[in-house]
């Protein structure tokens, strides 16, 4: 069994977060970016997880530049047997699908996963994308992934409850919090990693179907106000005029 994991570089949840070039682009400078928690913690971790009761191979691949090459070792040390880089720094999910679609149809994969979002622009579009190109099923919001041959048993949230599906092999899923557990590598998963085969791959040509127009910070959160316990009438006039809630 072959899979397909799909990873993206993010910045670290504690990240400062400034726009350059008129509000078009994100400022990198002093960010640290690590691997899409979606994509790691439970993408990743599970295809490791069948890796180890099935024998399965795990193949990682990203779009980007060699900055991202970092988060790609990380990924190897977790367990991925290989990696592929593809050489582009697009932002368009149409045009990343296009290219991930394209290096999966060369390799034949029996499964592919991929985080439900990234947690920098939460499109949630990759994994979608990628099936409908290869003609493929996909089950979304994955909380739970168990196979038996090549039939797959599904646990996905839906809206007051909880969706079984069965679909058989191949197929494309987006994973959530549910689907496995966060682990740490090793020294000896880190050492190993060195040395793993990581491939850049030119991208093939594309439309890029989106473009970035500028981005927007929320507004800043005003000050705390401190009313006295015995004030009711001053907090009252305060949540009618200010507040509106009343």
């Amino acid at each position: 069994m072959k899979i397909l994991v799909c990873i993206s570089k993010t910045p670290d949840t504690t990240a400062k977060i400034a726009f350059t070039d008129n509000n078009t682009k994100f400022n990198e400078a002093g960010v640290q970016f690590i691997i899409n928690p979606y994509d790691e913690w439970y993408a990743l971790v599970r295809a490791l997880e069948l890796k180890e009761t099935l024998g399965a191979t795990v193949h990682l691949v990203t779009a980007g530049g060699p900055d991202t090459e970092p988060i790609i070792r990380k990924a190897l040390a977790l367990g991925g047997d290989e990696a592929y880089r593809i050489n582009t720094d697009s932002q368009d999910s149409f045009y990343i699908a296009t290219q991930i679609a394209e290096h999966a149809r060369k390799q034949g994969y029996d499964l592919i996963f991929t985080g439900k979002e990234t947690i920098d622009y939460n499109g949630a579009a990759i994994g979608g994308m990628v099936a409908e190109l290869l003609d493929l099923p996909y089950v979304s919001i994955a909380a739970k992934f168990e196979l038996n041959g090549t039939e797959a048993t599904i646990n996905r949230e839906i809206e007051g409850g909880e969706e079984i599906v069965k679909v058989t092999l191949p197929v494309v899923v987006s994973c959530q919090k549910g689907m496995a557990e966060q682990r740490i590598p090793g020294m000896r998963g880190i050492m190993a990693a060195r040395t793993k085969p990581l491939a850049v791959v030119e991208p093939v040509a594309a439309d890029a179907l989106t473009s970035v127009a500028g981005f927007e910070l929320p507004p800043a959160k005003a000050g705390v106000k401190l009313i006295s316990p015995d004030n009711v009438d001053e907090l009252v006039k305060l949540l009618h005029d200010e507040a509106k809630v009343i």
